[in-house]
């Protein structure tokens, strides 16, 4: 009886999916994969296992070479994305599609504009469509803002209501989470619980096993391209999902002995930025990172954390205050002056300053070095010798492509994320400037560049690491401050020494030190 039931309640099934690409990858074996009516369902895997192929797929962006899909009890053929849209399946992507220079009305009518006279672009019925759909489903946006002028979370939300309006039934998020704040996280799954309870279904990838076990009723997962079964999310647990995607038991806790801090590396002075409109996003900030410790910054995403880091890596100039680097002033310097230096970045958005997105990973991988006189004679370069080195790193770093000449786009997140950390990691830093290091990265690559961060800071490199993955700064972190409003507003020696609960009151500004109590940034 109960197998009926669960037949009753399948909504969409996909029955012995197979896709191999042109270059030999097999990114989906036999895969099986079913949704019910009314279900958050995550799909988990690493980078590389196949789950963005097979949610492609399904939202008729690739075809698969064997398998069938069955919507409804029908089989069906979905041979592109508005196929899919038609039968009432959405997707909301990674990087989002919206028109920067528009509003969000005129974003969220796009192909779908009403007309005026059916001629002429209907604007206030844009807005007034906009306005009941976002009032139906609880996403409540202003129809007459400008999307660039928006937050992140924002955005996401008019993706959400691009689907909704088109008729979808089925919602795909591919890492809905990766680039919000904790309280927008938990604003969008309040927003997704609600979805829930009108009866769409929502099938939600994600790397964060946090998440998917707060928010999902069942897990499907999948390694090297086959599924490792479908798993009821309560029961569970986090390091049960680890091992099924890895195939090993991973370390969800970081393994780190004592610090053992040298001389200061880089030091700062009252250092303060100003935004556009006149107010300063980094106030006075004073701190410092000696050799061999990681420092932590804490803080709600948007509170001068992106700001600091472009003053420190030279992308920014500040308005005052002073930046020393092996007690050298870099006060002034440029990108390349800093990085001579022996400084690494991992920048936020890599697909805007981490990587070229045209370039082979090769060519990545060796953009910082191909001047240096081990590989460049000042005549010609020395490609075979950058042509190892690439092969070399992609092999320590687990870089999943089908070559080294392979175009960088044509990767995952995660594995993209791996070449901007094997051409940082590799380059002998004495200091790393690590922004988000492991945002949208799986849990097997998670554990590897965090023990990388572990082994370079024991080798004596100085890290600062800002993270909005508050267990990640809280376990790899020596010292920790929080940033609010642009000002240091916590300091702790010992990073240990803090909880998750007091941190937030700091984040959220609802406590902070006296100037006394700061007084342990600079001597720390």
């Amino acid at each position: 009886m109960e197998v009926s039931l669960e037949i009753m309640e399948e909504i969409l099934s996909m029955k012995g999916i197979t896709k191999v690409y042109p270059n030999g990858v097999m990114a989906n074996k036999n895969v099986d994969f079913s949704v019910r009516k009314g279900e958050i369902h995550a799909i988990m895997g690493e980078n590389g296992a196949g789950k963005s192929t097979l949610m492609k797929i399904l939202f008729g962006m690739e075809q698969p070479e064997e398998g069938e899909i069955i919507f409804k009890g029908e089989k069906i053929n979905i041979s592109s994305p508005s196929a899919a849209i038609n039968y009432g399946i959405g997707m909301v992507h990674q990087h989002f599609m919206l028109v920067p220079s528009l509003t969000v009305a005129e974003n969220l009518v796009i192909g779908i504009e009403p007309k005026k006279n059916n001629v002429f672009f209907d604007y206030d019925q844009a807005i007034k469509m906009t306005e009941e759909v976002s009032k139906k489903y609880n996403l409540s946006i202003n129809p007459k803002a400008v999307v660039d002028t928006l937050a992140v979370g924002k955005k996401q939300k008019i993706e959400i209501l691009k689907a909704l309006v088109r008729g979808a039934e089925i919602l795909i998020l591919d890492e809905p989470t990766a680039v919000l704040t904790p309280q927008e996280t938990k604003e969008l799954f309040e927003e997704l619980i609600n979805l829930k309870n009108q009866g769409f279904t929502i099938i939600f990838i994600s790397h964060k096993l946090k998440e998917v076990k707060q928010i999902t009723d069942r897990l499907t997962i999948l390694r090297n391209g086959r599924s490792m079964g479908v798993h009821e999310t309560k029961d569970t647990s986090e390091q049960e999902i680890s091992n099924l995607m890895v195939g090993r038991d991973v370390l969800l806790k970081v393994d780190k002995g004592e610090a053992k801090v040298g001389k200061p590396v880089l030091k700062t002075e009252k250092l303060t930025y100003y935004s556009d409109e006149d107010k300063p996003v980094v106030n006075k900030v004073d701190l410092e990172i000696k050799k061999g410790q990681i420092l932590g910054i804490a803080g709600v995403e948007g509170n001068g954390q992106g700001e600091l880091v472009d003053l420190l890596t030279g992308m920014k100039t500040p308005y005052s205050g002073s930046i020393w680097i092996n007690e050298k002033d870099t006060t002034n310097h440029s990108v390349k002056a800093v990085r001579n230096l022996k400084v690494s970045h991992i920048p936020e958005d890599r697909m805007i300053y981490g990587v070229s997105g045209d370039g082979s990973i090769e060519e990545n991988i060796i953009s910082d070095r191909f001047d240096k006189k081990k590989y460049n004679t000042g005549v010609l370069m020395n490609v075979k010798k950058l042509t190892e080195l690439a092969k070399s790193l992609i092999e320590d770093y687990n870089i999943r492509c089908a070559s080294e000449k392979q175009q960088v786009r044509m990767l995952s997140g995660g594995n993209i994320q791996k070449v901007v950390v094997a051409r940082e990691f590799s380059s002998e830093p004495e200091l790393i400037i690590a922004n988000q290091p492991t945002r949208g990265v799986d849990v097997g690559s998670t554990e590897f560049i965090r023990k990388q961060l572990v082994k370079l800071r024991d080798e004596g490199t100085a890290v600062l690491l800002v993270s909005a993955d508050l267990n990640e700064v809280m376990e790899l972190s020596d010292s920790l401050m929080v940033m609010y409003e642009g000002e240091i507003v916590a300091y702790f020696e010992d990073a240990t020494e803090v909880t998750e609960m007091e941190l937030g009151m700091y984040m959220l500004g609802l406590k902070r030190m006296s100037v006394e109590e700061l007084g342990g940034v600079m001597s720390g």
